[in-house]
C-alpha cells in the first residue's frame, strides 16, 4: 500500500504526539484487559509501564526498523493464572509471572540463535502465503466477537442499554470511516483519535440524561476511575502523580518462599505457550510486512524480531507482569492510517510510560466505554482479517493443493478449534496454524 509516512519519516513533533496516542488508544483497551483479568494486585498502570518498556526493548534489539507496538499477550493468561494457583501468597505469585516470562523470554532467544544459524528458508517451506495467509486472517476473524461483543456493552452500569450502546460503537465506528475514507491531511491519519472522541461525547451525553433522569440504562460511562482523584469530593492534588505498583516490587518478597516445585510448574506452564505465541509472532510480522512493503522477516531479520520480542516480554513482565507479544491492533492502526513511522510507535511506548505515573489520565482512558472501543476494533479486527487475504492473492487457487490448505486453516480458525493439554491452550490461531503446516507438507509430498 502507498503509505503516508515510511519506516524512516519522522512527522513533525505535535502531529507525532498525536499519532502516538492514537496507537496508544489502539492497544491500551487489550492491554490493560490482561491484568483485569488476571486480578491478584495486577494493575492497569504497570500493565502500561510494561508494554512502553517492552517496546522500546524491541525498537533497540530491531534497530528501529520495525513499526509494531507491544503490549499484553492474551495467550499467556492461563500460564499467568497458574502462576497463582495452588494457594501461593501473592508475592511468590508475582515472582512466578517474573520467572514466566524469563522462561518464555528465553525461548524466543533460543528460536533466534537457531535462525541466526541456518536462516528463514525453512520457515518460507514450512509457512509458505497459503498457510500464513489465512492464518493471518483468523488471527482478525478471532477476535471479531469480541469487537461485537464490547459493542454491546456500557461500563457504567449493569442495566445498561444494549442499544444504546450499540449506537455509540457505531457512531464511532462511521466517524473513523468518514476520517479515513474522506479525511484531508491530518483528520486522515488520526481517524481512531476523532472517533473514539466523538464516540466517548455521545456515551457522556447519555450518561449525564441518565444521572439527570435517574435512568440506569444510560449510564454508559462508569465515573469510578475519576474517584481515586478526590478527597471527600475535593480535587486531591496529591493523587495527580501516582507510582504504579511494579511486579519486582511485588515479587521481592516471595524469594525466600520459593520452591523448586513451583519453578517446575512456570515452567510447564509457560514455555509451551512461547512456541505458540512463537508461531502468531511470524504471522504478524508476515502481515505487517506486507502493508509496508519491506520484508521485515529479512530486514531487520526474523532473529533480531524474536529477541526484543523475548526480551521485551522479559521487561514487560519485571516491571508490569505481562508477558508482550506484537499487537495485530497496532498493525491494523499502521494499514489504516498508512504511518509505518518508527519514530511514532517510540514516542507511543514513551506515552505509555508517561500516563502511567499520570492519574487523571489513566482515569480518562479506563473511562472510555467498551462500546467505544468495540466500535474501534471493528475496523482494526477487519483490516488484520483483510490483510491475510490480500497475502493470498498471488496464490495458485485452481490447484487443489492450496485450496485444501486454505481450506483447513479457514474452517479449524473459524470454527474455533481448540485444545487444551493440562494447564497449556493452543489457541484456535495456533491450531489452524499447526493443521495448516501439516496439510501443506501432505498435498505437496512427493510421490516416490
Amino acid at each position: 500500500m502507498n503509505l503516508t509516512y515510511g519506516i524512516k519519516d519522522r512527522p513533525e513533533t505535535k502531529q507525532m504526539v498525536v499519532f502516538a496516542f492514537q496507537q496508544l488508544l489502539a492497544i491500551m483497551a487489550a492491554t490493560i484487559a490482561v491484568p483485569a483479568i488476571i486480578g491478584n494486585g495486577m494493575t492497569a498502570s504497570a500493565a502500561l509501564f510494561g508494554a512502553g518498556a517492552g517496546t522500546i526493548i524491541y525498537q533497540l534489539f530491531t534497530r528501529f526498523n520495525s513499526p509494531v507496538f507491544l503490549g499484553s499477550s492474551f495467550a499467556f493468561i492461563g500460564s499467568m493464572l497458574a502462576a497463582f494457583a495452588g494457594g501461593v501468597s501473592i508475592s511468590v505469585g508475582f515472582l512466578g509471572l517474573i520467572i514466566g516470562a524469563t522462561f518464555a523470554g528465553l525461548v524466543y532467544v533460543i528460536i533466534s540463535l537457531i535462525v541466526k544459524a541456518v536462516g528463514t528458508k525453512w520457515i518460507d517451506k514450512l509457512m509458505p502465503a497459503v498457510v500464513i495467509g489465512p492464518t493471518v486472517t483468523i488471527i482478525g476473524l478471532s477476535l471479531a466477537g469480541n469487537a461485537v461483543g464490547d459493542l454491546m456493552k456500557g461500563d457504567g452500569s449493569l442495566m445498561v442499554s444494549p442499544y444504546l450502546a450499540m449506537v455509540c460503537g457505531l457512531v464511532t465506528l462511521a466517524v473513523v470511516i468518514i476520517c479515513s475514507v474522506y479525511g484531508k491531511k491530518m483528520t486522515k491519519l488520526i481517524p481512531f483519535v476523532i472517533g473514539i472522541g466523538a464516540g466517548y461525547a455521545l456515551a457522556l451525553i447519555f450518561t449525564l440524561i441518565g444521572k439527570a433522569t435517574g435512568n440506569a440504562k444510560m449510564l454508559i460511562i462508569d465515573f469510578a476511575p475519576f474517584a481515586a482523584l478526590l478527597d471527600n469530593g475535593k480535587v486531591a492534588l496529591s493523587s495527580f502523580v501516582s507510582f504504579p505498583e511494579f511486579s519486582f516490587l511485588k515479587a521481592a518478597k516471595g524469594l525466600k518462599n520459593l520452591s523448586g516445585s513451583y519453578i517446575a510448574t512456570i515452567f510447564v506452564a509457560y514455555v509451551p505457550v512461547a512456541f505458540v505465541v512463537f508461531a502468531e509472532h511470524l504471522a504478524d510480522h508476515k502481515n505487517l510486512s506486507t502493508i509496508i512493503n519491506k520484508d521485515l522477516i529479512t530486514d531487520p531479520g526474523l532473529d533480531k524480531t524474536l529477541l526484543g520480542d523475548g526480551v521485551g516480554s522479559m521487561v514487560g513482565a519485571f516491571f508490569g507482569g505481562c508477558p508482550n507479544t506484537t499487537y495485530g491492533e497496532s498493525v491494523g492502526c499502521v494499514a489504516i492510517t498508512g504511518n509505518a513511522s518508527v519514530a511514532t510507535i517510540t514516542t507511543a511506548a514513551i506515552l505509555s510510560i508517561g500516563i502511567s505515573f499520570i492519574s487523571p489520565l489513566m482515569a480518562l482512558l479506563d473511562s472510555i466505554p467498551a462500546c467505544v472501543m468495540g466500535g474501534v476494533c471493528m475496523s482494526l479486527y477487519g483490516f488484520i482479517a483483510i490483510s491475510g487475504l490480500k497475502m493470498i492473492q498471488k496464490v495458485n487457487l485452481e490447484d487443489n493443493r492450496n485450496v485444501f490448505t486454505a481450506s483447513v486453516v479457514l474452517i479449524s480458525g473459524i470454527g474455533g478449534l481448540s485444545l487444551t493439554i493440562g494447564k497449556i491452550t493452543l489457541t484456535s490461531v495456533a491450531c489452524a496454524l499447526i493443521l495448516g503446516i501439516l496439510t501443506n507438507i501432505l498435498v505437496n509430498k512427493k510421490s516416490k
